[in-house]
């Protein structure tokens, strides 16, 4: 059964809403609230001055008075709209702001998220949700500053109304007026209120139902987004232009362009737009008009009665029409609230999701002599949602300061290995230990703090080569340029037309310098080597490098390493053989450990059938 929002709810969502775009764009809700107060004002001045310039012209006509009131009409009236393109201004520049600032909700959230849960499908899958969200119909969070901006208006306006309006009613027909004096009964007042009420909130309601109608779209509207997105501008991706040109994979974007679009005439939307949320439409635009004739009627009446004179008739005729409308805007926005805090909600639900990994207290120590001890001790890990152990029953201890290989075939373990290794998860089973305590007790950042890794899906950012390495602005440079020498960029460095300050690609500048995948991977080497950590990892270390890279890399790790304990994933079982002992990963299980030519004189072992398969290829059959 569908959850009912009640309009309380509604509202305590919405303004969790604004605290939060507040809280990174503290300038734009005070412009919007000044700007929404003058903006209702401005109508009601206006009918208010007018009113005094008609009864003027419609009564005494002495100048002195009618030149006051246009004076009074010109300035006020001009000083009100002034302010206002001032503030609209103001506030559209904040906005277009806020539109961007409102990013670093989401940025902060996926920082300090667990790396456990921002590594689920299901993460993914959600944040994308509110994005296709904002991009269809801008729902979610962007849509609360229109919610506030109108809501805020009709309320200042309602209460401006009122101001103007109460004189209508308290004012009385005179007894000699015949019929007429029947508008002065306060049953005949209170029905007539009450029933411009509920034509504003008639009007409202229908409107609304035009809102659940275009809500109700969402899905259709998120796929047809999700196409668009992708396929409407897979024409301008240089990196498929290949693919397209072989494959002719044009005809199978012309497929998608030419069928039924969500939002084509004939789509869900429009089919839905020609009946009942077009009639919806249609009478929300209808009932207003018929108040506005109940307000003629009453207004004129009244007037024919005696009741004011001609110059009120255009201040209760305007003020009333404006009244009814903010009421009937303010009853949109209960309704739209209603309606935006389904998609609030899932956007609560990322930003509240919980970080339920343990974040320790203990200082990891720093040793000089950078003996660190890990051991993996029975650990045994499945990742969320699956039913089968990615790693079973573990155990290995690692020797200080030595070169660990880690190898076996895709899927046996290897990756999980080091996430487990690094906590960026946290095993099922076993234990991981530092030097002896359980590295869930060691405060996180530091635990983190020893390790320098290098990901098989690293990434570089479009910022200074000697930003990228140090991962900040100011660094040492001496030192960057050293790491960059150890990885083998030196002689590349040497061409670069800054040198540590030539930026990376072209994303912030036409300057920018593009790197192979080869000299890529020496940058993330050498970002490693930065950090100077006494765990240095690496995954698939030479895999975007040539031979003659890789063989340089190789001649000089023990160089490079120092005194760090090294580990490597790696597919070239050519590696190994630079170090002291290797690990065999098959099915999620260690099955051999030892050294390569301890590991080569067991022809049944799962090490030797690997090496052999891959040096078939480089010797050659007797």
């Amino acid at each position: 059964m569908e959850k009912k929002i009640t309009a309380g709810y509604a509202l305590k969502q919405h303004l969790r809403s604004v605290k939060l775009l507040h809280s990174v764009g503290p300038k734009y809700f005070p412009v919007l609230t000044l700007l929404s107060l003058i903006t209702a004002v401005i109508p009601y001045a206006s009918v208010f001055c007018s009113a005094r310039i008609l009864r003027e012209l419609a009564g005494a006509r002495q100048a002195q008075s009618l030149w006051t009131w246009v004076a009074i009409t010109v300035g006020v009236i001009g000083l009100l709209n002034l302010l206002k393109a001032v503030l609209y201004q103001r506030e559209e520049t904040l906005l277009d702001d806020l539109y961007g600032r409102k990013e670093i909700l989401f940025a902060r959230k996926m920082y300090h998220l667990d790396y456990a849960d921002l590594d689920k499908q299901e993460t993914q899958d959600l944040r994308a949700q509110i994005q296709q969200n904002e991009n269809w119909s801008n729902w979610g969070l962007m849509l609360t500053t229109g919610i506030y901006q109108d809501s805020l208006q009709g309320i200042f306006g309602i209460l401006s109304g009122i101001a103007l309006t109460v004189t209508l009613f308290t004012r009385s027909v005179p007894e000699n007026a015949g019929w007429l004096t029947i508008l002065n009964s306060p049953l005949f007042i209170l029905v007539l209120a009450l029933m411009l009420l509920a034509i504003s909130a008639l009007a409202g309601v229908l409107e609304n139902k035009t809102l659940e109608c275009w809500s109700s779209a969402a899905q259709d509207a998120t796929l047809g987004n999700r196409l668009f997105t992708f396929y409407g501008f897979i024409g301008l991706k240089k990196d498929r232009a290949g693919d397209m040109r072989m494959y002719h994979q044009q005809d199978l974007v012309d497929a998608y362009w030419g069928g039924d679009s969500p939002f084509g005439a004939d789509g869900p939307i429009g089919t839905m737009a020609k009946g009942r949320m077009g009639l919806y439409t249609g009478f929300s635009q209808a009932v207003p008009v018929i108040l506005t004739g109940f307000v003629y009627l009453f207004v004129c009446l009244k007037a024919w009665g005696g009741a004011f004179g001609v110059g009120e008739i255009t201040q209760y005729v305007g003020a009333v029409t404006a009244l009814a409308v903010n009421v009937y805007g303010v009853w949109t926005k209960i309704g739209e609230m209603r309606t935006n805090t389904v998609y609030l909600e899932q956007t609560y639900q990322f930003l509240d999701m919980p970080n339920n990994m343990y974040q320790g207290s203990l200082t990891t120590e720093k040793r000089s002599d950078r003996r660190y001890e890990v051991e993996f001790r029975n650990v045994s890990f499945r990742y969320p949602g699956s039913d089968n152990w990615a790693l079973k029953n573990v155990s290995l201890k690692f020797q200080i300061g030595k070169r660990l290989a880690i190898v076996g075939e895709n899927g046996s373990g290897k990756t999980t290995f080091i996430k487990l290794l690094c906590r960026l998860y946290d095993p099922q089973e076993g234990q991981i230990l530092l030097n002896g305590i359980d590295i869930r007790k060691y405060n996180y950042q530091d635990y983190m703090g020893i390790f320098s890794v290098v990901f098989q899906d690293f990434q570089l950012i479009s910022q200074s080569l000697g930003s990228n390495v140090a991962g900040a602005m100011e660094y040492d440079r001496e030192k960057v340029r050293k790491a960059l020498i150890d990885a083998g960029f030196g002689e590349r460095l040497d061409t670069l037309p800054q040198g540590l300050d030539t930026q990376l690609y072209k994303g912030f500048g036409e300057n920018g310098v593009e790197v192979s995948g080869g000299e890529a991977q020496k940058i993330a080497i050498a970002r490693a080597l930065y950090k100077d950590a006494p765990f240095i990892i690496l995954d698939e270390p030479t895999a975007a490098l040539d031979p003659i890279a890789e063989a340089e890399i190789y001649s000089k790790f023990n160089a490079i390493v120092t005194d760090k304990t090294a580990i490597f994933i790696s597919h070239r079982l050519s590696s190994c053989k630079f170090c002291d002992e290797i690990a065999v990963f098959d099915q999620g299980q260690l099955v051999q450990l030892g050294s390569h030519e301890g590991l080569l004189s067991d022809p049944a072992g799962k090490y030797s059938q690997l090496w052999h398969a891959q040096a078939q290829y480089y010797t050659e059959n007797p």
